[in-house]
């Protein structure tokens, strides 16, 4: 038998150590550990969304959830180090400063990370739903970000948050239904009666809605959290399908200005707002249809976790061979002491 030489024993020791996954978005945070050979061992959930402050995302916010989710998964799988931790975050690309310039440190002397990547949370939403094949991903949930590569640069359409974008996100889907709800409530042309008394089910009388919402630092998810009832309400009410039909439009018109004009690219659907099905999903796809009808629609592997489990699983293994581009992903490598 042939003795393994270093390279092959540098391998091993890659495909066995820790990986630290985690998904921060509008609507919470995911964590996953494992390693690089056996896939995913553990994963946990926090419902409450990172905070952001004067410098943007808060790393202290973060780490206060994340650390006893990893410290109980770490009892229930055994991994007591990761060496490799990918931490996909929306808003990154705006509001990543206090991230960049604390959470390696951070990650290194909490889990023993020795190599930390930042990332947009659009680039794990694309690898989740595409892998490493060039084309164009649409990540709706609470926010809505568009991202195309065709592997040699990255592309972003919208993702500007829900003041001033994130087009036909869950956000917006509700904001452009409590509007609707309002118009009713005022005897304002474009307004629905139908979608005015699901808002009061939901809410309580109109003339308190802005002082339960303004106030709050969640109320991209409160606004989200209406987007559903619009879904339920648009086989009855046509201002509440035409609500979501021009959701469709403004999804399918990202997707259009990020994916590659030629070859063969994949174009998939990711995050929780797609759950909503038919009344979106439908308008949806036949926008598509017209603004890239070269491009082929597939379903999408997985999620942003499943995104950041592989980018974490290439970078442990040497093999990751994503554009490099530090804004959507900062890499930090600290050597072994």
């Amino acid at each position: 038998m042939t003795a393994a030489g270093p390279a092959h024993e540098a391998g091993r020791a890659a495909a066995a150590s820790g990986i630290l996954a985690v998904d921060s978005g509008g609507s919470g945070l995911r964590v996953a550990v494992g390693t690089a050979d056996r896939g995913v061992l553990g994963v946990r959930e926090s419902r409450q969304p990172v905070r952001t402050g004067d410098r943007g995302i808060d790393p202290g916010h973060l780490l206060e959830q994340l650390v006893p989710m990893v410290r109980a998964l770490t009892a229930e799988t055994g991994i007591a180090e990761s060496a490799t931790a990918v931490v996909g975050a929306a808003g990154l690309t705006t509001l990543g400063e206090g991230l960049r310039a604390e959470l390696p440190a951070a990650l290194r002397r909490e889990f023993g990370a020795r190599t930390v990547a930042l990332v947009a949370d659009a680039v794990t939403a694309y690898v989740g739903a595409l892998g490493f094949r060039p084309g164009a991903v649409v990540a709706a949930g609470t926010g809505l970000i568009a991202i195309g590569t065709d592997l040699t640069g990255w592309r972003r359409a919208d993702g500007w948050g829900h003041l001033l974008g994130d087009c036909g996100s869950g956000a917006w889907i509700g904001r452009a239904g409590l509007e609707a709800a309002l118009r009713a409530h005022d005897g304002r042309p474009g307004g629905s009666a139908v979608l005015l008394t699901r808002a009061e089910e939901v809410f309580g009388p109109m003339p308190g809605l802005p002082g339960l919402l303004y106030p709050r630092p969640d109320r991209a998810a409160v606004l989200a959290s209406f987007a559903p009832e619009v879904a339920a309400c648009a086989p009855i009410d046509p201002v509440a399908a035409g609500v979501l039909r021009s959701a469709a439009r403004h999804m399918a018109e990202s997707a259009a200005a990020v994916c590659p004009g030629s070859g063969d690219p994949q174009v998939a659907l990711t995050g929780g707002l797609f759950k909503m099905g038919a009344p979106l999903v439908v308008p949806l796809e036949e926008e598509l249809g017209q603004r890239l009808p070269h491009a082929r629609r597939v379903p999408a592997d997985g999620d942003p976790l499943h995104g950041a489990v592989r980018v974490a699983t290439e970078l442990a293994t040497g093999a990751l061979t994503l554009p490099g581009d530090d804004t959507m992903m900062h890499v930090v490598t600290t050597k072994r002491e």
